[in-house]
């Protein structure tokens, strides 16, 4: 499987935007499935590959791929294998490929949260070590 993070596109083969379907048929069936209703009648479908370490959110009316929590060892990032990095080097891996906003915060569960809001990417950090990373589009 390709782990290759593509800001504000994806992650390898999978495309922000596509239907559950087309992912499905490139990932298989996932080990869970849940549907959430929101507010004002929209809805999320959740997938979760826990083997790979992927969980993929689907929202609207024909649902596609809004959201990806990636927490996989073997991710890449510019080429880097992410998860063997420091929260420093990650941020100068950001900034030297031109995401220079940045916002940093304690979650109330005890994570540390960096987020690049340019490219729609949050890292999550305990005790140093970098635990996940969500994509947006």
């Amino acid at each position: 499987m390709d782990l290759t993070i593509n800001i504000k596109q994806g992650l390898g083969e999978i495309r922000f935007t596509m239907p559950v379907e087309e992912v499905v048929a490139r990932m298989g069936n996932a080990d869970e499935v849940e549907n959430i209703d929101n507010a004002a009648d929209e809805s999320t479908t959740v997938l979760r590959y826990k083997d790979h370490g992927i969980t993929l959110f689907f929202e609207g009316e024909n649902p596609t791929l809004a959201c990806i929590d990636l927490a996989n060892e073997d991710s890449t990032l510019f080429g880097e294998n992410i998860f063997d990095m420091t929260e420093r080097q990650i941020v100068e891996l950001m900034v030297g490929h031109n995401y220079t906003e940045q916002d940093a915060d304690e979650e109330d569960w005890g994570e540390r949260r960096v987020s690049f809001p340019e490219g729609n990417i949050d890292f999550y950090f305990d005790d140093g070590d970098l635990m996940s990373i969500i994509l947006g589009q």
